[in-house]
């Protein structure tokens, strides 16, 4: 069994809860973390008891201590950004952070599709720890998406929305499709929905704020936001 998380912002107990409650073999972050101390340090209740997984979220790049608390933590090679992990005999593929116009921002062509295309514009005072500007470690390339099309998966986790949200996107369907996986889970936009899309392909998971759902999308903890109807 895996658990979702959505965004915590800052507030983990939901998650502690939820691990001592149904005892699943994983729980993924999808973002948002909003960290004042390092990540395991914040889920020291329960690191022993499941496995715990994330994506960045936009907010995980504010702050520098936001940033290190997640990345230099302990638990930071538990990151599934850009890559496929097997979790609980299922291939989870993960894409953290958020499109940015600036970088990219569909259906708009990728104006820097790598890093390094960005790195190369940024003067001394522009770049951050002799790289990108900070932000943009949880901002989504061109490259880091079109490299996960190689691979399979059975569920795609990300911060930002497919279509089946209002303010989602085409891209992340089609990469969903690329990928062959028939589950999607994103956080970002704090609401609780499941709808399908694809013509029925895909079933998508929103998950609220500090909610934390099940593998079929059932809400288990409702965390900060009202759920809205299932919807096909």
């Amino acid at each position: 069994m895996i658990l979702f998380a959505g965004d915590p912002h800052g507030d983990f107990q939901p998650i502690i809860r939820g691990v001592k409650a149904y005892s699943p073999q994983a729980v993924v972050l999808l973002g948002d973390c909003d960290l004042d101390r390092s990540l395991d340090e914040e889920l020291a209740e329960i690191i022993d008891k499941t496995e715990v997984w994330f994506i960045p979220g936009n907010h995980d790049g504010d702050q520098d201590s936001w940033y290190d608390n997640l990345f230099g933590s302990k638990l930071g090679d538990r990151n599934l950004h850009g890559r496929v992990v097997e979790i609980d005999g299922k291939r989870i593929a993960g894409l953290g952070g958020v499109f940015r116009e600036k970088i990219w921002r569909p259906p708009a062509k990728p104006r820097f599709p790598t890093r390094q295309d960005l790195l190369r514009t940024c003067g001394r005072g522009q770049r951050w720890r002799d790289s990108i500007p900070r932000k943009h470690h949880v901002t989504i390339f061109w490259q880091e998406y079109v490299a996960l099309w190689k691979q399979q998966a059975d569920i795609l986790v990300t911060h930002e929305a497919p279509s089946s949200h209002r303010f989602g996107f085409k891209e992340l369907d089609d990469l969903a499709l690329a990928l062959g996986a028939n589950k999607m889970f994103h956080g970002h936009h704090h609401e609780h929905y499941s709808r399908t899309i694809c013509r029925g392909k895909i079933m998508v998971h929103g998950v609220g704020k500090a909610g934390i759902c099940d593998e079929n999308g059932n809400v288990l903890i409702a965390g900060k936001e009202h759920c809205q109807p299932r919807l096909k």
